[in-house]
């Protein structure tokens, strides 16, 4: 049996902010909405991975403190982490964790999205 990657999927309190975030931020991009009035499910292509950001109704639970059960972040790979950062800071996102080197070639930084969601940025250098 083989499995591949199909989507993420996200719950937001606003879906079409929570997509704008992504799209204006990372460069996803809107490929669909589902229902209208209020927006039921947006959908998004953020660098190849499908990503599925649903309306949730006004009861929904926030999202927990990481470390959580459950998938904890989405991880974006970039260049350059410090270029990369540097925008992101520039926009005002928020900053969860600067840049950490985490071993030979990769160090990581996490920044917060809509709704808590947790992301990691990551650059990956092979080692010399």
């Amino acid at each position: 049996m083989q499995y591949a990657c199909d989507h993420v999927h996200l719950r937001s309190r606003d879906a079409v902010k929570a997509a704008s975030f992504y799209v204006e931020t990372f460069g996803a991009r809107e490929v669909k909405r589902v229902g209208a009035d209020p927006v039921q499910r947006m959908v998004l292509d953020l660098g190849g991975l499908t990503v599925f950001i649903e309306q949730a109704p006004p009861e929904t639970a926030p999202a927990t403190q990481t470390p959580c059960l459950g998938i904890e972040h989405i991880g974006l790979r970039v260049a350059d982490i410090e270029a990369a950062m540097a925008d992101l800071t520039a926009r005002g996102v928020t900053v969860r964790a600067g840049i950490t080197e985490r071993g030979p070639g990769l160090r990581i930084a996490f920044v917060e999205g809509p709704d808590g969601a947790l992301i990691e940025i990551l650059e990956r250098r092979s080692a010399d």
